[in-house]
């Protein structure tokens, strides 16, 4: 199964300059370095994490009291051209049907 109306997903531009590509970040500034290091900046990261979502099925449905989490695992384009394995959690509100990037990491496997 894919995300549920992917195409309609959003990527908050928040999300990604203040917190995963944040150094500053108390919590975010270690997925910044790893993120940093495979050459994401700010720009066209909503498309890449995207097309994450779009290429890769969800592993697993994570029902919350507010909604559900669609955590996604898989290969990463990257602008450096390597494929880092990241999973990428999107979550859709009860009542709603847009999916809004909720967090992304590196994922050891």
């Amino acid at each position: 199964m894919k995300l549920p109306n992917s195409e309609l997903a959003v990527v908050p531009s928040r999300k990604i300059t203040h917190y995963l590509l944040s150094t500053a970040h108390r919590d975010g500034q270690h997925k910044a370095e790893f993120f940093r290091a495979f050459g994401f900046k700010p720009e066209a990261w909503e498309e890449l994490l995207l097309n994450h979502a779009r290429n890769h099925e969800v592993a697993e449905i994570v029902p919350t009291p507010f909604g559900q989490n669609f955590v996604i695992e898989g290969a990463l384009t990257t602008p450096d051209g390597r494929l880092p394995v990241v999973r990428v959690v999107w979550f859709i509100p009860k009542n709603a049907e847009t999916a809004t990037l909720a967090t992304a990491y590196p994922l050891d496997i």
